[in-house]
């Protein structure tokens, strides 16, 4: 069984998570869709912790002899979920970085040879 200081000091830190998490979705600093995998894991987090006997039951069946080992398994588990979920977002934001600035360049391009033909058409 999970020792209930370990439980008490792991609920407080998954309500302190949720409510960081919910600040910053109120002050617009985080989109709520970058939030549900954050919400999630501290959610998952509070729940193990305070229902102690499914974390046991849970860290029985994976192998786990010491259940709050299981409970930070569980934790960085969603914390890589996260980190994968980003770096997809982090992908797709830079093709798309690189897209728009071809474009840009191809757009300065012809702006400056518009600009040259039309210069060069007022001194003929």
């Amino acid at each position: 069984m999970t020792p209930l200081r370990v439980s008490i000091a792991a609920a407080i830190a998954a309500a302190i998570l949720l409510l960081v998490i919910f600040e910053l979705i109120r002050s617009r600093r985080l989109q709520e869709r970058y939030a549900l995998l954050w919400l999630l894991t501290g959610i998952v987090i509070f729940v193990f912790a305070v229902w102690r006997g499914l974390l046991s039951r849970v860290a029985g069946l994976v192998g786990i002899s010491y259940p709050p080992s299981a409970l930070f398994v569980l934790a960085a588990f969603f914390v890589l979920l996260v980190l994968l979920h980003y770096s997809t977002v982090i992908s797709k934001l830079s093709d798309q970085n690189r897209i728009l600035a071809q474009r840009l360049g191809l757009l300065e391009h012809q702006l400056s040879e518009t600009n040259e033909a039309r210069h060069g058409d007022a001194g003929s």
